[in-house]
């Protein structure tokens, strides 16, 4: 968090407690939460905390890239404090995302049709399929 509060400052940003608190949740956790179930889990430790602010805190880490947005199947926005290179697999049933690594991703190079389109500036893998729990629920309803 003392790393967060340099960066903020490096920013411009004022590292307020309710920053601060926001980020201590999203990155505690890999679940790549939503700016509401955010919302719940910081009101526990800041009973005033707006759901606006979240919003609004978590738009400005983004803008100034200390966090990152993540796709998602459903129709909520999802966070991600983890900037490492990193790739997702994301459920196709519950939604869960989950970070993996892989050199070989890593090193992927766009087709050159690409080029046609635009400039690629970075490439983010995201594979879709059942997680296992999911699997193994699909596996008990049979």
């Amino acid at each position: 968090m003392a790393d967060f509060a340099a960066a903020c400052r490096r920013q411009g940003i004022k590292a307020t407690r309710q920053r601060l608190e926001i980020l201590r949740e999203l990155a505690a956790t890999g679940e790549h939460p939503d700016a509401e179930t955010i919302f719940r889990r910081v009101r526990k430790r800041i009973p005033a905390i707006s759901l606006d602010t979240v919003y609004r805190t978590l738009r400005t880490l983004e803008e100034k890239s200390v966090i990152a947005r993540v796709p998602s199947l459903k129709d909520r926005a999802r966070f991600d404090a983890n900037l490492d290179r990193h790739h997702h697999f994301v459920c196709a049933v519950c939604g869960r995302i989950d970070d993996f690594y892989s050199a070989a991703l890593d090193g992927f190079v766009p087709p050159r049709a690409v080029a046609d389109l635009g400039a690629v500036e970075s490439v983010h893998v995201e594979l879709r399929g059942r997680c296992r729990k999911c699997q193994i629920a699909g596996k008990k309803k049979k």
